[in-house]
This record gives structure tokens, C-alpha cells and sequence, in this order.
């Protein structure tokens, strides 16, 4: 025999590429969900990805079909019948019936598939080298024809090989007895279950010579509605006797019809790759995730700022911005009459510490600098928007994305209050010019009444003092006093309205700056690591949709 065809490209030729997107979206379905869904759940549906991959690169001439029944049902002489040849059976051949037995039409890339499915060399023979004189609508070329161990059998070992043939075949073929075929045995275990392959599935009812010509369609009837109470109405219902040949031509016909179509490869695989998604499906689901809308994120911003006490320190850092200017821009007299001190922060007990984080523990000592419930309910919030709806796996999967156990978001979120650019305690140029102002108008306002009081003492006595002059009738000593102690003030009014329009501005700037932090931060640990598993979930789910389309 040759070695297989090494290109699936002639494999399922006009449809293939419906097979291969189908195996392609399970495949990307399992790789999306593991560690996300069960690995027993998964692992099906893996073996069934590396078994359909395989299959896909052996030879697309061959449709693999298996005779299947029980013991005297006459599966061996049908396959005989079908091969033209005296094979099952002879003990040269079969030693034991552990092992099936394989007969491959037109023998090009056939070994492939044989080894693959692990039929020994010497349970293999080719119907090439035989003539074949069979019309041309029962040629059975392309055909790879097994007949398996009996599923009644008593040895374990004849279970396992017909359970491991039968994923392998392309097309099943079930041999029954026409007095036994509603045995139990083979319908609870093979027929039943598997329902959802009626595409590749024939029933053959054999040794039909066994039963009166008269009753001979009731019997087929009876196997009809047999099957379509499990599940299986359009499967075929093909009455043969192997030994006389009756309906062996029919059922050639129908093999033959198949392979010609080289449809049975192709519904094996698609059946297959169906019920793997499904039960896929059945845990994790397909539902459409919500995802992460403009309002969710906004809703999550605002909630981790309000957490982090944003508002509390931007008001604090507008106080301290206006006392500050105060002290600096104000009236000194009015300063050292009052209450003294230097220190715009007192009333905080923040010392010289002006930094957002000083500002948030002064403002909410009790919340550990973020409030925490706050910001994990936020975060919760989030997680149970945008996974609303979803399965139990991909809702745990969103969840420990949002707030993952190895990393604190709210410790995050402090950390980036503490460190965002926020210039809190530089004061502003012009309140030193302002302050300079203001010591100087104090200092010419002490000298002028100095000079003003001396001046009078002077004339009460024969002192002379150097004449300062006058601004019209008025003394330039008391012009400078007059001036100094109406100015001060006047420039300290106005100071103080520039002071709070700047405590307004650099409010503002703290505001934007902090909710900036915030919000990169929520990106980068909450909102990324989420899409990052909802993209995740649509690579699934479109996994699913194509495996099941």
C-alpha cells in the first residue's frame, strides 16, 4: 500500500473548509475556556480536536465505515458479502475477535488511515488486486470497511476496541437481529446515546430470509419506530440476508451513494465536533456579555474618586490655598492682632505636610486613606454588570479579573493618590510681591507717625527738623501715613479676591490631576484585565457558534 495523501486539501473537497472552520472554532472554544471551565469537561473535546485534526490530513478517497452489532446477528457474513470475499472469520486472518478487521477499497492513502484507527497489518486486506464486477451504482471504491468485535461480547478487551472504532468511523453501520432488534443492550448503549449522529448512522435488519415475505415490512416498520423513539427518525432501515444475497445490492448503493458524496467523513466530523461543543456549551454557555459601556466606566471613576475622598481633598486644598494667600497677601497689623502663627495648616494638623495623601488621611483618618469598602464595591459593581448573564465560569473568571487575590486595588488606588502631580504647597509668585508690599506700606506707615509724633513734640519745643515737605496742605508724613494704613487693607481686599480665584484654579487643576490617577489606575488594574477576559469569552463564544453553526 502507499503512504497517505500528506494534504487535506482533497479531503472534503467543496465543503472542507466548513469542516476545518468548524474544528477551528472548537479548538479556540477550548483553549479560550481552560482554566476557566472543568478540564474533564474540557478534555473531550481536546482528544476530539487532535482525533478530527488527524483525520483531516489522512486520505479524503476513503470513507471508513463499521459494521457494528451483536453476536449472530450476522455482521461477519455481511461483511463478506460486501467484500466479495470469504475474510471474517478464518482463523488465519482473525486469530480473535479483539481486534477488527479491516478490508480497503482502492488501497491509495488507505494504510494511513488503518494505522491511524490501529488495525494490525495483518487484520488489513486491499479489494484492489480483486476483480470487481459490480455495476457502477454499487461500486464500493474508496470504501475502508470494518467489521468490529461483537458489543455482546464477554471479553472486556472486545468493549474497548469497538468503543475506540467507533469514534473512528465516518459512517455506522448497525447490524440487527430480526429477532432481537430491540435488544436493549445495543440500543441504551450505542444507538440511543448517540442520537445526534442520525447523519452517519444505517441500521441494517439482516437475515431478513428469516422472516415470512408477508411480514417483512412490518419487521422493517417496527425498526422505523423503534428508532424514531430514540431520537433517530430519518436514520435508514435496509432489509438483507448476507447469505442469500437479498438487499446486498441496496445497501451497496446506499455505501456507494455516500462515498461518492463523500459525505459521511464529513457529517461524522461535523456530528462529532457538535456534541463536543454542546456539552461545552451546557457549562459555560453563549450567552452575549454586556460588556464594559461608557456609563459602567463612568459610574466606576466617579465611585473610586468619591472612595478615594477626591472631593474632601480637592475642597481641602482650596482652604489651605486661600488661608495661605491670606497669610501671605493679607494686612500684617491684622495678622499680629489676631491669633499669630504662620502655619495655613493648623487646623488639620497637617504641619508643613501639604500632599494629597497628608490631605486624605487628615480628611478621612478612619478610612486608611481609601475607603475600601467603597472602592471593592465599586469594583464589584463593575464585575457584575458586565458579566451579567453569563455562566457561573466566565462570571468567576470576570470577577477575579476585576479583583484579582494576589493584588489590592485599593492599596493601587492609594498609591496612585499619593503619587499624583499635584503642586499643593508652592505659593504663588505674586504673593511674595504682594507680601513684600505689605511690609513695606507697615514699615512706612510705623515711620510716618514716628516722624509725625516727633514732628510734634518738635514744635512744642526749639528742635529744628528737616521740613519734609507737603502735598498741598497736608503734611507728606501723614500723605504716607494716611496712604499706607487705607492701602494696606484695600490691597489685602484685593489679594484676597485674586487669592480665592486661585485656590479655585489650583482646586481644579488637583481635581483633574487626581481623578486622572484614579482613573489610569482603574484602567490599568480594573478595566483592562476585565476586557482582557470579556475578549477571552467573545473568543469562546465565537469558538462555540462556529462549532455548533
Amino acid at each position: 500500500m502507499t503512504t497517505p495523501a500528506p494534504s487535506n486539501a482533497p479531503v472534503f473537497a467543496g465543503s472542507g473548509s466548513d469542516v476545518s472552520r468548524r474544528l477551528d472554532g472548537l479548538t479556540s472554544a477550548v483553549t479560550a475556556a481552560r482554566g476557566r471551565i472543568d478540564d474533564e469537561i474540557l478534555a473531550p473535546a481536546e482528544m476530539l480536536s487532535e482525533r478530527a485534526t488527524e483525520r483531516l490530513t489522512l486520505s479524503g478517497q476513503h470513507t471508513i465505515v463499521a459494521l457494528a452489532g451483536a453476536t449472530g446477528s450476522g455482521k461477519s457474513s455481511l461483511f463478506n458479502s460486501l467484500t466479495d470475499l470469504e475474510l471474517a472469520g478464518v482463523g488465519v486472518r482473525r486469530p480473535t475477535t479483539s481486534w477488527a478487521l479491516a478490508c480497503a477499497w482502492g488501497p491509495d492513502g488507505a494504510q494511513g488511515l488503518l494505522e491511524w484507527m490501529g488495525i494490525p497489518a495483518r487484520h488489513q486486506v486491499s479489494r484492489m488486486s480483486m476483480l470487481d464486477r459490480s455495476a457502477e451504482d454499487t461500486k464500493l471504491d474508496g470504501l475502508v470497511l470494518l467489521d468490529l468485535p461483537d458489543h455482546d461480547s464477554t471479553e472486556v478487551s472486545h468493549h474497548v476496541e469497538m468503543d475506540r472504532l467507533v469514534t473512528h468511523a465516518d459512517l455506522l453501520v448497525w447490524v440487527l437481529d430480526p429477532q432481537k432488534y430491540a435488544d436493549a443492550a445495543i440500543h441504551d448503549r450505542y444507538i440511543r446515546p448517540m442520537a445526534s449522529y442520525s447523519d452517519v448512522t444505517l441500521v441494517v435488519l439482516n437475515q431478513i430470509d428469516r422472516i415470512p415475505f408477508e411480514q417483512r415490512d412490518r419487521a422493517l416498520a417496527d425498526v422505523r419506530r423503534i428508532l424514531a423513539d430514540e431520537g433517530l427518525p430519518d436514520v435508514p432501515v435496509i432489509g438483507v440476508s448476507a447469505t442469500r444475497g437479498d438487499g446486498v445490492d441496496d445497501l451497496k448503493r446506499e455505501l456507494a451513494a455516500r462515498i461518492r458524496a463523500k459525505s459521511s467523513a464529513k457529517a461524522r466530523l461535523t456530528s462529532d465536533i457538535a456534541a463536543a461543543a454542546a456539552v461545552i456549551e451546557q457549562v459555560g454557555g453563549s450567552a452575549e456579555a454586556p460588556g464594559i459601556s461608557e456609563a459602567a466606566r463612568r459610574s466606576l471613576d466617579d465611585a473610586l474618586v468619591d472612595s478615594a475622598g477626591v472631593p474632601q481633598i480637592v475642597e481641602a486644598i482650596e482652604s489651605s490655598t486661600r488661608r495661605r494667600a491670606a497669610l501671605a497677601t493679607g494686612w500684617p497689623v491684622l495678622r499680629w492682632l489676631g491669633r499669630g502663627g504662620d502655619e495655613s495648616s493648623d487646623e488639620l494638623a497637617l504641619g508643613g505636610d501639604l500632599s494629597p495623601a497628608s490631605l486624605a488621611r487628615a480628611i478621612a483618618p478612619e478610612a486608611a486613606r481609601v475607603q475600601r469598602a467603597g472602592a471593592e464595591l465599586a469594583v464589584r459593581d463593575l464585575a457584575e454588570h458586565v458579566s451579567s448573564g453569563l455562566e457561573r465560569p466566565w462570571r468567576d473568571a470576570v470577577r477575579d479579573a476585576a479583583n484579582p487575590r494576589d493584588r489590592d486595588v485599593v492599596d493601587e488606588l492609594d498609591a496612585a493618590v499619593r503619587a499624583a502631580s499635584v503642586d499643593v504647597a508652592r505659593p504663588a509668585p505674586w504673593w511674595r510681591v504682594v507680601k513684600v508690599v505689605q511690609l513695606v506700606a507697615v514699615v512706612a506707615a510705623v515711620l510716618a507717625l514716628v516722624w509725625l509724633v516727633v514732628q510734634g513734640v518738635a514744635s512744642l519745643t526749639s528742635i529744628d527738623l528737616p521740613d519734609l515737605g507737603s502735598v498741598g496742605p497736608v503734611p507728606t508724613a501723614a500723605v504716607v501715613l494716611v496712604v499706607a494704613l487705607l492701602g494696606g487693607p484695600l490691597l489685602a481686599v484685593g489679594s484676597g479676591a485674586a487669592a480665592r480665584a486661585g485656590a479655585r484654579r489650583k482646586a481644579q487643576r488637583a481635581d483633574e490631576a487626581l481623578r486622572s490617577a484614579i482613573g489610569s489606575t482603574a484602567s490599568e488594574r480594573v478595566v483592562a484585565p476585565v476586557e482582557a477576559e470579556l475578549d477571552r469569552y467573545a473568543t469562546y463564544r465565537s469558538g462555540i457558534a462556529d462549532a455548533l453553526s
